[in-house]
């Protein structure tokens, strides 16, 4: 036996025979029609439900991205201070030491 479908107002009325058509659109019980459309609203619903926990887990995914990245600018801000203070020393001791060292007297190799 085929499974059965739900059809719609209109298919159902071209199946019937011309009197009864006119009586049955008089008599339309909007059942089918009403199935038809809490299947399709429901069909909706579900795949809003599915695109809106799609969007939270990307939210939380870029929410944990952006924290990855503040965590690595703030690493990067300590090692460039700790960068500019090693030069910065480098730069002192080698201002002293040029200052505080003799020339060494030229020597002649002839």
């Amino acid at each position: 036996m085929p499974a059965s479908r739900l059809i719609s107002k209109s298919e159902f009325l071209s199946s019937l025979p011309p009197w009864r058509r006119l009586l049955a659109r008089l008599n339309w019980h909007p059942t089918l029609d009403a199935q038809i459309s809490a299947i399709e609203s429901r069909q909706e619903s579900e795949r809003l439900r599915n695109e809106t926990a799609q969007l939270k887990n990307e939210s939380a995914q870029l929410k944990n991205e952006t924290e990855q990245l503040k965590n690595e600018s703030e690493q990067l801000k300590i090692e460039n201070a700790r960068l500019a203070a090693l030069e910065s020393k480098l730069d002192s001791l080698l201002l002293s030491a040029d200052s505080s060292s003799p020339i060494p007297p030229a020597t002649d190799c002839n």
